[in-house]
């Protein structure tokens, strides 16, 4: 008899594709026994504090039906969500959901889930997005996933888990089969649009409707570079990965120049323990096609 297994942490993250757009939440979850289990889902209109809330709810869920009686740690990097939760709720509750200033709380259809799931169990601790680390890391990519229209790999527990909760996912049971993300890079997690066959990831074999979509979002991301690049803005290493959809280490291990798409990207100097970047239309630079830099494996 396998004895069940204990939460020692959530990591939660939300992502919404515009502010308001379609968005998605991602949960990861850790086990005292290194065992590793996900979550997430795509909403059609939403925001991003909105998203925020439903991972941490859907987080506080999951510990509910476990049956757990260790504490546990839930990490977030918003700053909305873990200073409500713990600061401003009281407050709103005893002005009858009011601000100080006597406005309507914001969400707070999901803050009054929020407040009868909380547990005494719980730790509250904000970490800083974009920042390494792996939990923050991969619950960011689940959401941004959701939000984008795609659905990632989320690893499931092994059948033998005695949280028979874990097996009411919606999406795990219906779109996702279960993958082995530790065999996968980290920089390189796999992901599918929703309606496609996870087993078959080309694009060529995706509906219309979701190529055109793809389209779309590609469209606006390099409207948003072409704009970036031609009034001159430094972006930061963080900002510039969401930009590419890569990973932060992806940006910072190319070194000082290289091209992207249609544009050189040039490292302009460090602020503090950032490090700013800056974008301009290669062929604007230099209109000859045989300049030597490599171009971004991923973009």
């Amino acid at each position: 008899m396998h004895s069940p297994r204990t939460i020692s942490s959530f990591y939660t993250d939300g992502a919404c594709s515009g502010n308001p757009g379609p968005g998605g939440w991602g949960v990861v979850v850790y086990y005292s026994d290194d065992s590793v289990y996900e979550m997430g889902e795509a909403i059609t209109a939403t925001t991003n504090n909105r998203m925020e809330m439903q991972a941490a709810i859907a987080a506080l869920k999951l510990l509910a039906t476990s049956n757990q009686t260790e504490p546990l740690t839930l990490y977030t990097d918003s700053e909305y969500l873990i200073k409500g939760v713990t600061q401003w709720i009281k407050g709103w509750k005893k002005k009858g959901w009011k601000t100080a200033q006597g406005k309507a709380v914001l969400n707070q259809d999901l803050w009054e889930i929020l407040d009868e799931l909380n547990s005494p169990l719980v730790h509250w601790q904000y970490v800083r997005g974009h920042a390494g680390n792996v939990g923050n890391e991969r619950c960011d990519k689940i959401a941004r996933a959701f939000a984008t229209g795609k659905t990632p790999y989320l690893q499931q527990l092994p059948t033998n888990n005695s949280i028979g909760s874990l097996q009411t996912n919606p999406i795990v049971n219906e779109t996702i089969q279960s993958s082995c993300l530790s065999d996968l890079p980290t920089s390189d997690f796999v992901m599918v649009d929703s309606h496609a066959p996870i087993t078959d990831v080309s694009s060529d074999n995706l509906p219309r409707e979701a190529r055109v979509a793809q389209l779309h979002n590609l469209i606006e991301t390099l409207r948003t570079a072409d704009e970036v690049a031609a009034k001159g803005y430094l972006i930061t290493s963080s900002e510039l990965a969401d930009l590419m959809d890569v990973n932060a280490s992806a940006v910072t291990s190319r070194g000082d120049e290289w091209r992207w798409r249609n544009w050189i990207v040039s490292r302009v100097r460090r602020e503090g323990n950032q490090i700013l970047w800056q974008l301009e239309r290669w062929d604007q630079v230099n209109p000859t096609p045989d300049r030597d830099i490599a171009d971004l494996a991923t973009g």
